[in-house]
């Protein structure tokens, strides 16, 4: 039984992975996750220099998810590369380096500085948050921007590239084709949805940045149509994302159209939500005869086919 997928000629042993921002680096989650079991470990966010972050509070709880505006704290490319990196040398999987940055220029070094890194194996290229007051969301919601900074990080990049995407938008399947357009090796999705929570006792907004990104099992139907609308429309290899609880959702997203997956907030209230995933995607294949996972990418029929 073949579990193992391909992104832009990197083979990873299965195609699960966490989402940046839920996971740290490895190193809080090794305690209960074999790194060695994933398929690749995607970092936090890294900016060229560290970020504090959004002010306090930062998260709050809404049924069926959360609200975060976390803001993409991050202490910088330097201790990075000192710390996280070098931990990540001890382990047989991918990695993959979730890029951010008010601007361009901020990107591309970045970019510039991981590309003589030999741990790192694919970049993920963050124009999706909607938690940064500059730069973040405002590159992801407009085609144009979304070619021009994929063709300016591609040139840069000695990685292959993969550009994470947001649902805020009116049609995923342009913004996903824009990402193509422009060089994109591989396209991640879908990022939070933007969201708001008050609270009425109080009278004022349950996050200090009034507004945060939503994730959780509510998100989870949207990001799987998202995902199915973008594999309409591209042929390079998706990362489906979005509520991704159990082997089920992740199938959903493979079904749909994602070459691999990533799991988020189920890493909160289930460390091991990973290897569940993992397993369960074993299991399924034992059951239903399928000897290689790749059978099952955009393999879903229409209703009554």
């Amino acid at each position: 039984m073949n579990t193992s997928v391909s992104l832009a000629g990197i083979c990873l042993k299965n195609p699960v992975m966490e989402a940046s921002g839920t996971f740290g680096s490895g190193m809080e989650y090794s305690q209960f996750v074999d790194l060695n079991r994933l398929g690749a470990v995607v970092t936090k966010g890294v900016a060229d220099r560290p970020w504090p972050g959004n002010p306090t509070p930062r998260i709050a709880e809404v049924p069926a998810g959360m609200l975060n505006a976390i803001g993409l704290q991050n202490p910088g490319l330097e201790t990075f590369i000192q710390r996280d990196l070098a931990f990540l040398d001890a382990f047989d999987t991918r990695v993959v380096v979730n890029v951010c940055g008010h601007t361009e220029e901020e990107y591309l070094r970045v970019v510039e500085t991981l590309a003589d890194q030999k741990r790192v194996d694919l970049l993920e290229i963050n124009i999706s948050c909607p938690n940064v007051r500059e730069g973040g969301m405002a590159f992801g919601t407009d085609p144009a921007m979304v070619e021009y900074i994929t063709s300016s990080v591609k040139k840069r990049a000695a990685q292959p590239i993969i550009i994470k995407l947001t649902p805020n938008v009116t049609s995923i399947a342009d913004v996903a084709r824009a990402a193509e357009a422009g060089g994109a090796d591989v396209i991640s999705l879908i990022n939070t949805i933007t969201g708001m929570k008050i609270d009425v006792g109080h009278r004022t907004f349950a996050l200090a940045n009034k507004t945060g990104g939503m994730s959780g099992p509510a998100i989870h139907p949207i990001a799987v149509r998202m995902v199915y609308e973008a594999a309409q429309a591209v042929k390079i290899p998706i990362i489906g994302m979005g509520g991704i609880a159990s082997a089920e959702d992740a199938l959903e997203m493979i079904l749909a159209g994602a070459t691999a997956v990533a799991i988020g907030t189920a890493n909160f209230y289930r460390p091991r939500a990973t290897l569940d995933v993992i397993e369960g995607i074993e299991t399924y294949m034992q059951d239903q005869g399928v000897e290689d996972i790749r059978e099952l990418i955009g393999a879903v029929r229409q209703a009554g086919g």
